[in-house]
């Protein structure tokens, strides 16, 4: 049954349109404006002029990508001379680049620009960058390997890095990222190409990579759509078949698909898969299938870009469709580019009889080659040049070690650690190393030899049982610590990887030893075979940069921070990791002299909380003398209770980012010299001179008795008596004028944000010397850092605090750099979103500032945040990098107000709270405690004369603004009593 074509009887027409109804709901709404088809005047008259000069052969060809070489034997094969017939004959449209120097590649290129008569759209498979294809040339890391790093930003280097390549070289279009699922532990193709099996992490890691090449001016490829992760078949030689509903796609397969498209990616790619559910005509592929594509990729999803197939060469679909059959389903089916059709004349031939058959039809033909000939504009391709083929290798190796090491270093994944085992490993240790799979010194050896003086041992795949036992016994005895690694195993799954069983024995045998640190160098599903392993470290790839990596660990000079991106084995689940952070350690309460019994009443409050409806969930952290000694979660992410909170669970920190971003960033450039609190507005922003505000004090802003308005409720501007968007604020999807995101498809006008600044400069200024609370206070501060920085408030926080301090959760616009599972939703908002929001930042005046603002914006997980204040507890150094001087941290957190309990930045306990009814924050915190709340449910309380730090996360604003439950019910304030009274000899 073809579930999406009209044509069908009254009971599949019925099916279709519940099919149609249940993807509607679960799908958000299209759609990205494809950048790379817009149709501006000049694009659109170098498209018409050129779709006009073709004749119908050459309209045809327009639509094939050809092969440019191969591997042959030991060797490499270029087809220059046959493409060059088939550009002289049939103006062919693209090239795909293979195997190849980068000199013969750029050669080729530019003469075979030179002769076509259209310019031809030059395409890589390059998911690693160009070094998967071109020799010379370094590869960038696996895409499993990214799927362990925990900041996706780095993925956006990544992708940046490749998009750089492809612009040196001449390629407009590069097939990547691949966005499949690999839930298949055992598939043959996929498996290390994916991110990983969780649908979350491979959306986000997929659009940033994605967002990095194209905001070079690459066009990327999403692949290998409908999802090609659950299969046990190559379909390179057959067709996979993949038995799921359509409402099971829709919750895993296609999640990743439709958040590319959402964000603007330029193409996808279409993959042969048999799946019965989609489209049950026997043996026809996905690729060639118009429920798939025109139904579920176009209708649906609502894709605009440009669709390849995947290589038509291939046996998923030339065993069916053979001799130029699949070109023609493949163009029926709506796919604009034929990727590697074979028979180039018998292609034609039968797509020209397919049209005298009412098959297809010309006006289709013209409409795919208008789009192609648009993208060849909006790359660049209007515009002849050759490339450059001087330093051409090194131009294109420039960032590739240092992204590697970047990627690397924040992929490695401490899987396990036995209590007696540290790192780094004493020099005094003996230390042996045996290196399994391979028979002579690599670099990791070479190194451990430098660092450790380790006896060195081999065992090649090829030695038998007796030689393992042999091994054993020599380093049975005589050593403190043996390092053994796992080496040169192949990257699919087949046949253990080709590890032998005398190899797995020997591995699994050592890894269970005390004394033995296991390092599993390639495919993470390897670790299958150490179950028992005390102590082991996941690295992914087998190269010397990664031996590096990996030394640099056991001397300790690098902290593991990878988490596994699939599960390996029953007891290595997806997101395994230890993160290790020595300087602001886990320990017992009682190692910091806290009583764990009544620490533990702080669950009895917790609990109370959500079973009386003040939250969903929330997460509690205190630390005392710089020991995490509680970090506990609780509940769920909503009502629903199908996302369970833990420790790692982001939350929106609403005004806490006041203080973690805003008043840090002031206190930074005061200590530089930079900015005087002394000093005006005017003296910083040029755009407040001549308003009333110009001559408002930052000290009297930071203190929030500047006179200025609490808050100012933007949005209400944009819409109409109804509650409803008035026309010309806001789109679905983001364009050149549209660019600012408030929400899920909500985009609102670039140019209202200095609306937005006009309408704080024209409020009403109230009395000075009156403390009034004030986000406008803080917004104008934000906009002061960013003068005085140049750059965005959540660039320099990151640059200054976050990264030096390893935060990787803390940041402004979360769903850039963390999956949206481990993100708080918040408010279901009824009066101006219209939405459940999550990720986007709650506070309505923040979204249209774009979710950054100095007033709010901020994410983070409770143990990130801890670094910070902890460092501030510290007198201005954590990690060993020193932020502030301890003088400056001691004068923003003080006291600065006749009027009111404030600091600089910082709120403070009531100055009478010994005598107060409703002491705040708590009745023991002391006169030095620093720190704020969030109107999320968000606090942070720092106590320098108990070196005491205490956070409360939640969302209890999930799913109702108006719950108050959480301020009635006392719970922040309660808790932390409880951990005044923990505390054992307080003075």
């Amino acid at each position: 049954m073809n579930t999406f074509l009209p044509f069908l009887n009254i009971q599949k027409r019925r099916l279709y349109g519940l099919i149609c109804i249940f993807l509607l709901v679960f799908s958000s709404q299209p759609l990205v404006a494809q950048r790379f088809l817009e149709e501006a005047p000049s694009s659109k008259r170098w498209a018409d002029s050129i779709l006009n000069k073709l004749s119908r052969r050459q309209k045809i060809a327009q639509l094939m990508v050809i092969r440019m070489s191969e591997r042959r034997g030991d060797g490499v094969a270029f087809y220059e001379k046959e493409v060059s017939k088939y550009l002289k004959k049939y103006n062919i449209g693209s090239i795909c680049l293979f195997q190849g120097t980068p000199l013969q590649q750029a050669e080729v290129v530019n003469r075979l620009q030179q002769k076509a008569k259209t310019p031809l759209l030059v395409c890589v498979d390059g998911e690693t960058g160009v070094g998967m294809r071109f020799a010379g040339v370094v590869p960038y890391p696996d895409q499993l390997t990214i799927g362990a790093v925990q900041d996706a930003r780095i993925a956006y280097q990544v992708g940046r890095a490749i998009g750089e390549q492809c612009k040196r070289i001449g390629i407009q279009v590069d097939y990547a990222p691949v966005v499949d699922i690999n839930n298949n532990p055992a598939n043959p193709v996929i498996n290390f190409r994916s991110f990983g099996e969780d649908k979350y992490k491979v959306a986000l890691l997929g659009t940033q990579i994605m967002k990095g090449m194209q905001d070079e001016g690459i066009m990327a490829c999403a692949k290998h759509f409908p999802g090609h992760g659950d299969v046990a078949v190559d379909s390179h030689l057959d067709l996979p078949v993949i038995n799921k509903s359509v409402a099971q796609l829709d919750s895993l397969e296609l999640y990743p698909f439709r958040e590319l498209v959402k964000q603007g990616v330029g193409s996808v790619m279409v993959a042969h898969l048999y799946i019965p559910s989609i489209d049950d005509t026997p043996n026809r592929a996905t690729s060639l299938s118009p429920a798939n594509i025109k139904g579920l990729l176009r209708q649906q999803l609502g894709f605009k870009g440009l669709t390849f197939t995947d290589a038509l060469e291939m046996k998923g679909v030339a065993k069916f469709y053979p001799q130029g059959e699949a070109a023609v389903q493949s163009l029926i089916a709506g796919n604009d580019m034929l990727c590697l059709p074979g028979d180039i004349k018998g292609s034609i031939r039968k797509v020209r009889r397919a049209i005298r058959k009412n098959q297809l039809n010309w006006k289709d033909i013209d409409d795919k080659v208008y789009r192609v000939l648009l993208a060849k504009y909006n790359l660049g391709l209007n515009a002849r040049g050759s490339i450059d083929t001087s330093a051409l290798t090194s131009d294109l190796n420039t960032k590739a070690i240092q992204v590697k090491k970047d990627v690397y270093a924040n992929a490695i994944t401490l899987l396990r650690k036995d209590a007696g085992m540290s790192f780094p490993i004493s020099k005094s240790k003996k230390v042996a190393y045996v290196g399994i799979g391979i028979e002579g010194e690599n670099h990791f050896a070479g190194l451990l030899k430098k660092s450790f003086d380790a006896d060195c041992f081999y065992f090649k795949n090829t030695a038998d049982t007796a030689a393992a036992a042999s091994l054993l016994a020599r380093i049975a005895n005589g050593y403190d610590i043996v390092l053994m690694g796992l080496h040169h195993y192949r990257k699919y799954p087949a046949s253990n990887f080709g590890i032998s069983q005398a190899s797995a024995s020997l591995a699994s045998q050592l890894s269970e030893r005390d004394n033995t640190i296991s390092l599993v160098f390639g495919n993470p599903y390897a670790i299958s075979n150490l179950p028992g392993a005390k102590n082991l470290i996941a690295c992914y790839e087998d190269d010397s940069l990664m031996h590096e990596i990996a030394v640099n660990v056991l001397e300790g000079k690098l902290s593991p921070k990878g988490k596994l991106p699939v599960t390996v084995a029953p007891s290595f689940a997806y997101g395994s990791g230890i993160i290790q952070n020595e300087y602001f350690p886990l320990a017992q309460p009682e190692a910091a002299g806290l009583d764990e019994t009544e620490l533990n009443h702080i669950d009895d409050v917790a609990l109370n909380a959500i079973e009386k409806g003040a939250t969903p969930g929330c997460v509690v952290l205190v630390a005392k003398d710089g020991k995490v000694v509680f970090n506990r979660a609780y509940g769920h992410m909503n009502y629903d209770k199908k996302e369970p909170v833990t420790v790692e669970s982001v939350y929106d920190l609403a005004s806490v980012t006041k203080i973690s971003a805003t008043t840090v960033s002031v206190m930074k450039l005061y200590e530089e010299g930079k900015l005087s609190i002394e000093k005006t507005l005017g003296d910083y922003l040029p755009w407040v001179r001549g308003s009333d505000k110009a001559s408002l004090k930052l000290k009297d802003i930071l203190l929030h008795q500047a006179g200025l308005v609490a808050f100012i409720p933007f949005y209400k501007e944009t819409l109409d008596p109804s509650g409803k968007p008035k026309p010309g604020f806001y789109k679905p999807a983001p364009d050149s004028t549209y660019s600012v995101r408030v929400a899920e498809n909500m985009y609102m006008r670039k140019n209202w944000t200095d609306t937005l600044y006009q309408r704080i400069l024209q409020s009403k200024l109230g009395p000075a010397n009156k403390y009034v609370y004030s986000d406008n206070d803080f917004i104008f501060l934000g906009k002061v850092v960013e003068q005085i920085t140049g750059m965005s408030l959540d660039q320099y926080a990151r640059k200054t605090f976050y990264e030096p301090l390893h935060m990787p959760t803390t940041g402004f616009k979360p769903r850039e750099h963390l999956p949206l599972n481990k993100i708080a939703p918040t408010e279901n908002e009824k009066y101006f979103r219209l939405q459940q929001i999550r990720g986007d930042v709650h506070d309505p005046g923040a979204a249209m500032f774009g979710g950054i603002a100095g007033h709010a914006g901020l994410f983070s997980n409770a143990y990130d945040l801890a670094q910070l204040y902890q460092m501030l507890l510290n007198g201005g150094e954590l990690n060993g990098v020193r932020l502030f001087k301890k003088e400056t941290i001691d004068f923003f957190t003080a006291y600065h107000s006749e009027i009111s309990r404030r600091g600089l930045g910082f709120d403070k306990p009531e100055k009478d709270n010994a005598t107060r009814n409703e002491p705040y924050p708590s009745l023991s915190a002391s006169p030095q405690t620093f720190g704020h709340t969030g109107f999320t449910g968000i606090c942070v309380w720092a106590d320098p004369k108990y070196n005491l730090l205490y956070i409360f996360m939640s969302n209890r604003v999930c799913p109702y603004g108006d719950n108050n439950n959480l301020g009635k019910l006392n719970v922040r304030t309660d808790i932390q009593e409880i951990i005044y009274k923990a505390i054992k000899n307080k003075k």
